[in-house]
């Protein structure tokens, strides 16, 4: 029931105008309410189309702006944005951006691995690997940043962590771009005389002079070693590990290297073990078998490993890993494990793939799920097809949105829906006397 005029004096126009006013809210009470969830929907759609491209422009203010900070004489300013460079790329996939750019972050990558210490040079050598895994794999780029990865890991002046990640980023660069065998198996050689710090002595005992940090260097090396093995054909290999040319290192240093004091030593020479002999019985089904019963017994002291001075987390993933390597020795089964991200799955049914997978997450962190939604070049690498398209309501493709994205997506939705109630309101409180 309309609620009374109290203003005396108000008369006949008053009531007039309040007449035409309830004509109108019936108008507009008349409208379906299709049509009005409609207007918000509609609003709400290009709500967040415009969320998205200021999330991008987010993106790209903090991108510029550590482009900015390094080339400051601090440092500690160029290590920040450094840092700040590689999250954008780890989480993000803006190749087009990165394209326009990719000159100036390589000259900050250059100058970082030749020309900074300790930590800048690390995060100097993550950045590589990132850049070209944004633009798809560049030959000219790679090759260009691998000339001085290489230089920086071969100076022995360089601390150890530095070197270990410039052995994760060769061993990356050349894998998405290298396509001669004759140059795969140098750096390989290459990466041999890098974890070779880590066999066995001529007296069959373990080196005591290589401390964790070596270890961690040695344990790059091998499993950057293993990577590239991926990429060998299987005959070549079994030719390249069984004639007397020496072109790769025998099984029993590899069989040396499971006694190693260091844990990711010992995991890595697990691992490249098995990738061997998957590559090898590809060719021949009877590769080495000659070594098997030496190897099986070793690495089943590995996977039921109890020693109490080894910390309880190192025993429970020294024994996982070695449990199914002892399993592909004897079996000749590989672990299969189901990686779901999005409406999409990757299932890793080989350590071959297994391998390739774990080297991406290296270098990508947590980034590594929606790069591979997004990233075009990663899907082709483990052959996922084109981008799935998660299809909703009127066709729209629906994605998961970040908190942010939410909470202005929300506020749209909320002031669209405010507009469009608005103009159901009572509108008497505007009337002029």
């Amino acid at each position: 029931m309309p609620r009374r005029n109290k203003r005396a004096g108000a008369g006949k126009a008053s009531t007039d105008r309040t007449s035409d006013t309830n004509s109108e809210d019936e108008s507009f009470d008349n409208v379906s309410v299709y049509s009005n969830v409609s207007m918000v929907q509609t609003s709400s759609e290009g709500a967040e189309e415009l969320i998205k491209e200021r999330s991008m422009e987010q993106f790209e203010e903090k991108f510029d702006k550590a482009l900015e900070q390094a080339t400051e004489k601090s440092a500690q300013t160029r290590l920040q944005a450094l840092q700040s460079i590689c999250e954008l790329l780890m989480h993000r996939y803006m190749p087009d951006y990165v394209d326009d750019r990719k000159m100036t972050v390589m000259d900050f990558v250059e100058k970082s691995v030749r020309r900074g210490k300790g930590q800048e040079q690390l995060w100097g050598a993550r950045l590589a690997p990132l850049l070209v895994l944004q633009l798809g794999g560049e030959e000219r780029m790679s090759k260009d940043m691998s000339q001085f990865l290489l230089t920086t890991l071969l100076d022995k002046s360089v601390n150890y962590d530095a070197r270990a990640k410039c052995c994760t980023a060769l061993g990356l660069l050349n894998f998405v771009d290298c396509e001669d065998v004759g140059e795969l198996v140098r750096l390989m050689q290459i990466f041999e005389t890098i974890f070779a710090g880590s066999y066995l002595r001529g007296d069959d005992k373990t080196p005591i002079s290589v401390t964790a940090e070596a270890g961690a260097l040695h344990s790059e090396a091998l499993s950057a070693w293993g990577l590239l093995l991926t990429l060998i054909p299987s005959g070549d290999f079994v030719s390249l590990m069984t004639t007397g040319e020496h072109k790769f290192p025998s099984i029993k240093k590899f069989l040396g290297l499971l006694q190693s004091p260091h844990l990711d030593v010992r995991m890595a020479a697990g691992e490249t073990i098995a990738l061997i002999f998957e590559s090898g019985r590809a060719h021949d089904e009877n590769f080495m078998d000659e070594h098997i019963a030496e190897l099986c017994v070793a690495v089943k002291q590995l996977a039921t490993d109890s020693h109490k001075y080894r910390a309880k987390r190192d025993r429970k993933a020294q024994r996982a890993t070695f449990r199914d390597v002892l399993r592909y020795l004897e079996e000749d089964i590989s672990p299969e494990i189901n990686i779901r991200f999005g409406q999409d799955a990757l299932t890793l049914d080989a350590w071959s793939i297994h391998h390739q997978y774990s080297s991406l997450c290296a270098i990508m962190g947590p980034g590594i799920t929606s790069q591979l939604q997004e990233n075009e070049f990663i899907r082709d690498i483990f052959q996922l097809g084109p981008k799935p398209t998660n299809t909703g309501i009127n066709g729209h493709v629906t994605t998961k949105q970040s908190k942010l994205e939410r909470h202005l997506m929300n506020a749209a939705a909320f002031k669209a829906r405010s507009v469009a109630r608005g103009k159901n309101r009572d509108k008497r409180s505007a009337v002029v006397t």
